[in-house]
């Protein structure tokens, strides 16, 4: 592993240079949730995330960051643009916030991932910071794991609010949906 004062490389990929990476990021994405039981209670699984992220690409605005060590990929995050409606449900819209509901530049952010490894080195931060800056958006919105405190932690850090419980599918798990106003 290399130091983590050494400056990584972040890369941007749209969504056709996304599905060539699909089993690479699935790899950090188990190698970070390895230890999060509740993670796989809730039934997401590293085959899931293979076809979430190929549905994901469809969107407009699709964009991937992801950060590299020694050549290896060891962290990534994406994201894209939506409109509230999309991205909050029908049942859930009434009840956030009034600007984060009519806005034009909201961004969802769908995977935040880094490796055991790189984890508290400040590498998710990044990811976040630069997927923030390549969407512009004004609001941004994500799920995390209710349970998965060094993940709540990053996001309260961040700025993130909680905003609802957020129900994955009708037999899903229920989720926290955050949200964060973006200052840029």
């Amino acid at each position: 592993m290399s130091s983590p004062s050494s400056p990584l490389p972040f890369r941007r990929y749209g969504a056709a240079d996304a599905t060539p990476l699909i089993d690479t990021l699935t790899d950090v994405w188990a190698d970070a949730h390895a230890t999060h039981q509740d993670v796989a209670q809730a039934g997401f699984t590293p085959e899931m995330l293979r076809p979430q992220i190929t549905g994901h690409t469809r969107h407009d605005q699709f964009t991937l960051i992801a950060t590299y060590a020694d050549g290896h990929l060891i962290g990534f995050g994406y994201g894209f643009r939506c409109t509230p409606a999309y991205w909050y449900g029908e049942d859930l819209l009434p009840s956030i916030t009034p600007e984060a509901r009519t806005t034009n530049a909201l961004a969802g952010i769908c995977e935040l991932a880094v490796r055991r490894a790189w984890q508290g080195h400040g590498v998710g931060t990044r990811i976040h910071a630069e997927l923030l800056d390549a969407l512009k958006p004004e609001w941004v919105s994500l799920l995390a794991m209710p349970g998965d405190q060094p993940a709540q932690r990053l996001y309260r850090r961040l700025g993130y609010h909680y905003a609802g419980p957020y129900q994955a599918g009708a037999n899903g798990p229920i989720l926290d949906l955050l949200l964060l106003r973006n200052a840029a």
